[in-house]
């Protein structure tokens, strides 16, 4: 069972559960290991109490056992999960190990959640200039949606047509923050960010062609960007913009 303190304490305040019995559950959370080894990894399991949401399986590099395994205790904990960069061999495995496990074959993430988190207080738009962008962008989202964001996908909406994203102007407006999702010269987060008064997350990708150098020039057009209040992640990162935007999006 994930371990709510706030919730605890809201009992005995109700009167629904006595001091002693309250102690009692705090005792016994405190003995439980927050740290779990299972020998190829270290399971941080009290991740969610400091920063709000569980730990995040990044799949590069791991194998579907490894994953699934890993998957496994974090359920077992009673935490959502969210593995990124999973391919379907990976979910395979995840899910004999956690049935309810959904996959999200564009994001390449695998995602169960658990219980409700709390809600985002307005929509992150997730931008994306062009189709070949999807990938990331759609890890973006995923990301957003599972930490209790509700999102608005904006996609193929670069500046070679830039009609296309004039006419979504509203969209762009109604958003709390706006993750922007482009490769080649990735122009497109400076013309959303002089249209909007809300934080603009830039999210590189390594869609091009030469001289992109993999999403290079992308990150330095971002990085020098003239317009006001645009963040810079790293390259094809989409899970960090989307857990920056939810960040963001629970501010009071």
């Amino acid at each position: 069972m994930s371990f709510d303190l706030k919730a605890l304490l809201d009992r005995v305040a109700a009167g629904e559960l006595g001091p002693a019995e309250a102690a009692g559950h705090i005792a016994a959370e405190m003995r439980d290991q927050p740290v779990e080894d299972l020998g190829f990894a270290r399971i941080d399991h009290q991740r969610a109490q400091r920063q709000g949401f569980p730990e995040v399986v990044l799949g590069l590099g791991k194998s579907p056992e490894q994953i699934a395994a890993i998957a496994a205790r974090i359920v077992a904990r009673g935490h959502t999960l969210l593995v990124t960069r999973a391919d379907p061999a990976a979910y395979d495995a995840v899910r004999a190990a956690v049935p309810a496990a959904q996959y999200h074959d564009v994001a390449r993430a695998i995602t169960c959640r658990m219980h409700e988190v709390p809600a985002g207080r307005g929509t992150i738009v997730i931008a994306a200039a062009g189709t070949s962008d999807l990938p990331v962008a759609e890890e973006a989202a995923v990301t957003a949606e599972v930490m209790g964001n509700a999102v608005d996908r904006l996609f193929d909406v670069g500046v070679a047509g830039l009609h296309r994203l004039l006419r979504e102007h509203h969209r762009l407006r109604s958003a709390r923050v706006i993750v922007v999702v482009a490769g080649m010269e990735g122009a497109l987060p400076s013309v959303v960010a002089g249209l909007v008064s809300v934080p603009v997350i830039a999210v590189p990708t390594s869609v091009g062609y030469g001289a992109s150098f993999h999403g290079l020039a992308a990150l330095l057009g971002m990085l020098n960007s003239c317009a006001n209040g645009v963040s810079v992640v790293n390259i094809d990162n989409g899970f960090g913009a989307g857990c920056i935007s939810s960040l963001i999006n629970h501010l009071d």
